[in-house]
């Protein structure tokens, strides 16, 4: 019965998408694979949050014509503020799931997933005459591209050339060589401000930092969140016994004692557990009342943002070592890159 529905929807492709009759070139995605697309690329299927959010900040959005079903769980509810044409956009599949039948009638030039999408779901959109297109916004090793939580010899690196090979790429495809451009180098120009301020910060007066998110999972090693802390002067408490994103028990946590706790934006209920739950009192960021929820910028996702590395450190950064950044007004910082890259005000948390 499948292989019937997957002939059936290949048939309908070719009546209504002639890719072959369109100029063409060829990319390489980030998990390694030649991928033939359209010269010009003006409908799009997107299948991850990041690359969404990157397409909103090269004032893309026109070229969308579908979008993960899930993304404003992911992405966060106030997200659509920013975008809210998203809301027009039609909705199907998820990171490791797609719906053929619905794919196929949005007539996609290009869909976009995540590097770790399964095999069997890359296969099957290709099958269908579609190209698909894998983001890591990492810089993966020969054998750990396609996987979540993989192996980095080099965390800096894979990260830092990650994000600026997915971000030109992702414009490249749909056209915005620019805009990218302008994305990366904001990103640059931030985070030097921070690292100016911060590189004479002995590694041992470096304050310890956890990222609490739902039912006790974190952060550890090979994730961006680390270096994110790492950046803005902090030590990632969890990264020298985890790997990826896990579970912890609390005794372990209680037994890191950060000095810092930050909570992601789109989890404000568990800065309210933390600080009205007994377990956690003996910890001292509750003790100090240096438990932080973040703002909708400062993107503590396993996988970096440009906003993230060009504004979000420089808000930790301020909330580590406030004596340092006394004279950055976050809200303006904000706002400046709110206007410029989603053509809006920055109305968040500062």
């Amino acid at each position: 019965m499948k292989k019937q529905l997957w002939r059936g929807a290949a048939f309908i492709l070719l009546i209504y998408l002639p890719l072959s009759s369109e100029a063409a070139r060829q990319i390489t995605d980030q998990i390694g694979r030649q991928v033939t697309i359209p010269d010009e690329v003006d409908r799009v299927v997107v299948l991850q949050h990041q690359t969404l959010n990157l397409l909103v900040q090269m004032n893309a959005t026109d070229k969308i014509v579908g979008i993960l079903a899930n993304w404003k769980q992911q992405l966060g509810e106030g997200y659509v503020r920013l975008a809210p044409e998203l809301n027009q956009k039609a909705t199907l599949g998820d990171l490791t799931h797609v719906d053929p039948e619905k794919l196929i009638a949005l007539h996609p030039q290009v869909v976009f997933v995540t590097n770790y999408a399964p095999q069997e779901m890359i296969d099957k959109i290709s099958s269908l005459g579609i190209p698909v297109v894998a983001i890591s916004l990492r810089h993966d090793a020969a054998g750990e591209k396609a996987k979540m939580n993989p192996t980095l010899a080099d965390e800096e690196k894979a990260y830092d050339q990650g994000l600026r090979e997915g971000i030109t790429l992702i414009g490249e495809i749909v056209n915005k060589p620019q805009e990218a451009k302008a994305l990366i180098d904001a990103t640059v120009k931030g985070r030097k401000r921070v690292s100016d301020r911060l590189k004479d910060i002995p590694e041992q007066k470096r304050i310890r930092a956890y990222m609490a998110n739902p039912e006790l999972t974190t952060y550890g090693s090979g994730k961006y969140t680390g270096l994110m802390m790492a950046h803005a002067g902090a030590i990632n408490v969890a990264a020298a016994t985890l790997q990826g994103f896990k579970t912890v028990a609390m005794e372990q946590v209680i037994a890191w004692n950060p000095q810092v706790i930050f909570v992601q934006d789109r989890y404000p209920s568990v800065v309210d557990e933390i600080k009205n739950s007994a377990q956690w009192q003996v910890i001292d960021a509750v003790k100090n009342q240096r438990v932080y929820l973040m703002p909708d910028y400062a993107k503590a996702w396993g996988y970096p943002m440009p906003e993230a590395m060009g504004i979000g450190e420089l808000w930790m950064a301020k909330k580590l070592y406030p004596e340092k950044f006394k004279d950055v007004d976050m809200h303006k910082v904000a706002n400046d890159w709110y206007q410029r890259f989603y053509r809006t005000t920055y109305q968040g948390i500062d």
